[in-house]
């Protein structure tokens, strides 16, 4: 090999290591523990606001079922209570 072609070698050896390690701390900076953990809380939350829009969006269209599923829930929390007002002897 000439002068030229050995050192054009070792130039594109030292840019393909410039790019892997730019990788590696691009890589690096994706798997960060508390980056993960950050975006996984900010995915929680966003998918609960929109769950919990959609919930205030179904009980606005629909009031009237929602209302009798509130009493029913009501009355299965209290049954006891209830129970026990109309028991006799007590």
């Amino acid at each position: 090999m000439t002068s030229a072609k050995v050192a054009a070698a070792e130039i594109e050896s030292a840019l393909a290591r410039q790019r892997v390690m730019m990788t590696l701390g691009q890589l690096q900076d994706r798997l960060n523990p508390r980056k993960l953990a950050l975006n996984a809380s900010r995915d929680v939350a966003d998918v609960g606001t929109a769950a919990l829009n959609a919930g205030v969006e179904t009980v606005r269209r629909n009031p009237g079922p929602t209302a009798g599923f509130a009493a029913v829930a009501g009355l299965f929390l209290a049954r006891h209570r209830i129970v026990g007002l109309f028991r006799r002897g007590r």
